[in-house]
């Protein structure tokens, strides 16, 4: 048996949500690939890229379905059950692709199309060099013991290397629903088996624990950059006048939909950063809710504790979790899957700014009937690219096999002292010892990825602003302008196209 990297003494430390529809509604609406389709398809035609370019870069690019058998036991034995798992490359423009795993009864080959149809289009967005990537295995995990999932996840990853569907320069999974540090672990371990004189095999996945190669700050980087993509858009004075709100995120209200990673990151950056007031919090079995505001950290025990948010002291518990959208709110943030906003939902809605969270959680339906309402959605192929972003972070890191910050922090160090003890001789000052630490105090790797990660969401929402303005329309369109454009001048600049 191969070793099991990382498993042991292994906690999740994020509760997952439930891959769930809020409605049924929303499956009367287009598919998931067809919503991304139409997406791209209004964008491309403001651009002056010739139409088979354009079909071409719209379309998925490779596709592998695989299964294979898998012994399980059962109340009166032994059974065999077949595993089925799926990955797609959207796009080779860029190389390697990239994009997360997950785990999931509902996994299909045309989500996991979609996911890597926007993964391409979010990484152009955002200035990452990778192309679009998605995977999926079919399998409730909740019913799978660990020795299982880990034989699962190695024997998967042994069929995306007959097929050369996995390599640091060829396709980087990452973990999505279902998945984390340890089942990253498990695939680095196999690859590593399998390639044993690649020194870059850290570079295979990222998402992993920072002793095996993983970066400090990726955990809550996703969040964390729907927080920084809302609070800059929300510094438009001229905006935020059209929505009745002033600038900036401070004292605004709340709404998260999804207490997972994205949307407990999301939810803590708000409040800790942006000075705001949550003030409610769904999951896929219910939702709670206070005006005055709830205490994230301590909701989350209660979360990890009980299993559910209901019941929650000094809130008002919603059984319905659609319902908590229709309460009052400045921001709402959904942070669960694709389809939560859509023509059923959308018309309940108050808040004025949307910022999405998720991947595809606002149907073209849903989303024209916002926009009638004037309502501003910072779109998901923005707002939530923090996650890919510190991610490419991450494959840096493994490819040049060095901490950042390592080769810089002391000389920052010792370049502020000299500039204290200046200071101090030249006004005859003297700095307190706590001061004199905060003031010197040299970037580490985690101060080096949140910087990274703030720099490329303030830069990135800066192109799309300036594209929505020349061609008057919606931000969500004007990312898939610059992504397009982008894209398509790999090929025209290499001379691939006339």
């Amino acid at each position: 048996m191969l070793s099991i990297i990382g498993a042991k003494n292994y906690k999740k430390q994020i509760p997952l949500t439930p891959l769930v529809k809020f409605t049924a509604y929303a499956q009367k609406e287009p598919s998931f690939l067809e919503q991304v389709e139409i997406y791209f398809d209004r964008a491309a035609k403001m651009t002056d890229h010739p139409k088979g370019l354009l079909e071409y870069i719209k379309k998925c690019k490779l596709t592998l379905c695989v299964s294979f058998p898998f012994e399980v036991k059962t109340d009166k034995g032994k059974d065999w059950k077949t595993i089925e798992g799926f990955r797609a490359q959207h796009s080779h423009h860029r190389l390697p692709t990239k994009g997360g795993i997950r785990y999931s009864e509902d996994v299909n080959l045309q989500e996991v199309q979609a996911l890597a149809s926007l993964m391409t289009f979010k990484c152009a967005c955002v200035d990452v060099p990778f192309g679009g990537g998605k995977g999926g295995i079919k399998i409730n995990h909740k019913k799978f013991t660990e020795l299982e999932l880990e034989k699962i996840t190695r024997r998967f990853t042994v069929e995306l290397l007959k097929k050369k569907f996995i390599g640091p320069a060829i396709d980087v999974p990452a973990p999505d629903y279902g998945t984390g540090p340890r089942e990253m672990g498990w695939i680095m371990d196999t690859y590593s088996t399998f390639s044993p004189d690649d020194i870059n095999y850290q570079g295979i996945v990222t998402g992993k624990q920072v002793g095996q190669g993983g970066i400090r700050g990726r955990t809550q980087a996703t969040g964390l950059g729907v927080f920084f993509a809302v609070r800059e858009a929300m510094k438009d004075e001229k905006e935020m006048l059209r929505l009745g709100l002033t600038a900036g995120v401070a004292g605004k209200t709340v709404i998260v939909t999804g207490f997972g990673n994205v949307g407990y990151w999301s939810a803590k950056s708000f409040f800790e950063r942006g000075k705001c007031k949550i003030v409610g919090i769904s999951e896929w079995n219910g939702a709670v809710y206070n005006p005055n505001g709830l205490d994230i950290d301590e909701l989350f025990k209660w979360w990890k504790q009980n299993g559910t948010l209901l019941n929650f002291p000094g809130a008002e518990s919603i059984p319905n979790p659609d319902d908590l959208m229709a309460r009052d709110a400045d921001i709402l943030i959904p942070a669960c899957l694709e389809g939560q906003i859509n023509k059923e939902t959308a018309p309940t809605i108050k808040a004025k700014i949307i910022g999405e969270g998720a991947n595809g959680p606002c149907t073209a339906g849903g989303e024209e009937i916002l926009e009638k309402r004037g309502v501003m959605i910072v779109p998901d192929l923005y707002a939530n690219a923090g996650g890919v972003t510190v991610s490419y972070f991450e494959w840096l890191k493994n490819l040049s096999h060095v901490r950042f910050g390592r080769m810089t922090q002391r000389y920052e160090e010792y370049s502020k002292e000299i500039l204290l003890d200046f200071l101090e001789k030249k006004f005859d000052k003297k700095f307190t010892l706590q001061e004199k630490e905060a003031i010197i105090k040299g970037a580490d790797e985690e101060d080096l990825v949140v910087s990274g990660l703030e720099h490329t969401m303030i830069a990135s929402l800066k192109q799309i602003k300036q594209t929505a303005a020349k061609y008057r329309t919606t931000l969500r369109t004007a990312a898939y302008i610059n992504s397009i454009n982008k894209i398509a001048f790999t090929y025209t600049d290499l001379g691939v196209w006339p």
